[in-house]
């Protein structure tokens, strides 16, 4: 009798853990850097959002920065395992993570880029789960990220802008004004899908041209009137056009997967982010940014 060759595993088999660890790995990431930003921001914090868990003495500073250091350890494990080329990047996005939240937060529209940057960076580590190295195309998109985020994140620094100037961070509305802050993450945005839409030059599906404008549209509501409302632009209203501009990312996001993914796919996961987004929005959102009347102590 022959001996019998040992059967060849499956590599289908491995591709629904690799996506699934991946994602975990990811969302750590993300998570690591909220607990890393709030744990440098703690001052800030103090001064412009006493409400937040670490100024309101609800989360130890310490624990804030232990928990922020063992996702990211995570985070390296798991996208390492999915893709040990993945570790470069991983490597970067926390470094930027750390940087924009010690040096750059504070120090205008370098702020805003490097933040840019760490999505664009979380952009090529998705894709480098599907693909050893990322392709040329997931490049360019990356770009769409980081002019995205820079954009959203300005629009952040709108809704802070009285805390910012307490505290003595130089953000571009405390340096030149709400208007002009408002304008840039306007044009930031604009670049952004116009930068999205050259991937209509590249081979899709028809489910890219129809999220992309499903995205253009929600996002333009959100920033278009900006500019226009900059005197007299609230806390509130600021904050409205950031969370639009989040769940709008998600849909962006969605766009530049339906290029070559069913549509049923596509759909089934916006549907899930979309909910999960909104909810966690308005269940928890406006309260870490704006305090409540309860929360507001008298002088």
């Amino acid at each position: 009798m022959g001996l019998r060759p040992r059967p060849v595993p499956d590599p289908g088999f491995r591709r629904p853990a690799e996506f699934a660890v991946a994602g975990c790995g990811t969302a750590f990431g993300w998570l690591a850097g909220h607990y890393i930003g709030d744990y440098y921001d703690r001052e800030l914090d103090r001064i412009a959002k006493p409400q937040r868990p670490i100024p309101s003495g609800r989360l130890a500073a310490g624990t804030a920065l232990a928990c922020g250091i063992g996702l990211a350890v995570a985070a390296v494990v798991l996208l390492a395992w999915a893709n040990w080329r993945t570790v470069v990047l991983v490597g970067l996005a926390l470094g930027g993570i750390v940087a924009y939240s010690r040096f750059c937060k504070a120090r205008g529209l370098s702020g805003n880029l490097v933040r840019g940057v760490i999505t664009a960076l979380a952009f090529l580590i998705g894709a480098m789960v599907a693909a050893p190295l990322p392709g040329w195309s997931a490049i360019a998109f990356s770009v769409v990220f980081l002019l995205h985020d820079a954009a959203s994140n300005l629009v952040g620094t709108l809704r802070d802008v009285d805390g910012d100037r307490a505290a003595g961070y130089r953000s571009v509305p405390v340096r030149s004004g709400v208007r002009h802050a408002a304008r840039l993450a306007a044009v930031l945005y604009g670049a952004a899908i116009a930068t999205a839409a050259l991937g209509l030059l590249l081979p899709h599906r028809p489910g890219f041209p129809v999220l992309l404008g499903a995205a253009a549209c929600v996002g333009l509501f959100a920033v278009l009137p900006l500019p226009f409302l900059a005197p007299t632009l609230s806390q509130a209203r600021a904050l409205r056009a950031h969370e639009f501009l989040v769940a709008e990312r998600l849909v962006l996001a969605s766009a530049v997967l339906a290029r070559t993914v069913p549509p049923l796919v596509v759909g089934s996961l916006l549907v899930l982010a979309l909910v999960f987004s909104l909810w966690t929005q308005a269940a928890m959102r406006s309260a870490h940014e704006i305090p409540t009347d309860k929360e507001v102590q008298p002088t």
